[in-house]
């Protein structure tokens, strides 16, 4: 499973506001200690907040917060703000990105259906872990 950037520093930004306990942290904070450029954190963080995953506040002690509570984000909460869904019947064994498995109307091949079952239970999976659990 490969996952953007974006997704990867939204994943960090998400666990330090956690372990941060309340506190808000700075894109400064964040951004040293994961090696991030800060400008493209900031972005990340701006659009956690216009989801609704953190508030942010601004001056002497400002900083970013999770809006919700750590037992109620999951990692695949965060996955889906970043990562772009894939479309129905769309091929993971085709060269070409977006490609259909056969022609309209022909079985799909055995092997999507196993790919399939193994996006779901990944998916499943990043769906039961919170951010209370990999802060735990």
């Amino acid at each position: 499973m490969n996952i953007n950037k974006s997704t990867r520093y939204a994943l960090h930004a998400a666990l330090e506001m956690t372990l941060a306990g309340g506190q808000p942290v700075t894109v400064a904070q964040v951004a040293t200690r994961y090696d991030i450029p800060e400008n493209v954190l900031a972005k990340v963080l701006q659009q956690l907040v216009r989801s609704g995953m953190a508030s942010a506040s601004r001056g002497v002690g400002g900083g970013y917060k999770l809006a919700r509570a750590a037992t109620e984000v999951t990692v695949q909460d965060l996955i889906d703000l970043f990562e772009p869904a894939r479309p129905l019947q769309t091929c993971m064994l085709r060269d070409s990105p977006g490609a259909t498995c056969f022609g309209e109307g022909e079985p799909p091949c055995r092997l999507k259906a196993l790919f399939e079952e193994v996006d779901e239970t990944v998916r499943a999976t990043l769906a039961s872990v919170t951010l209370a659990t990999l802060a735990g």
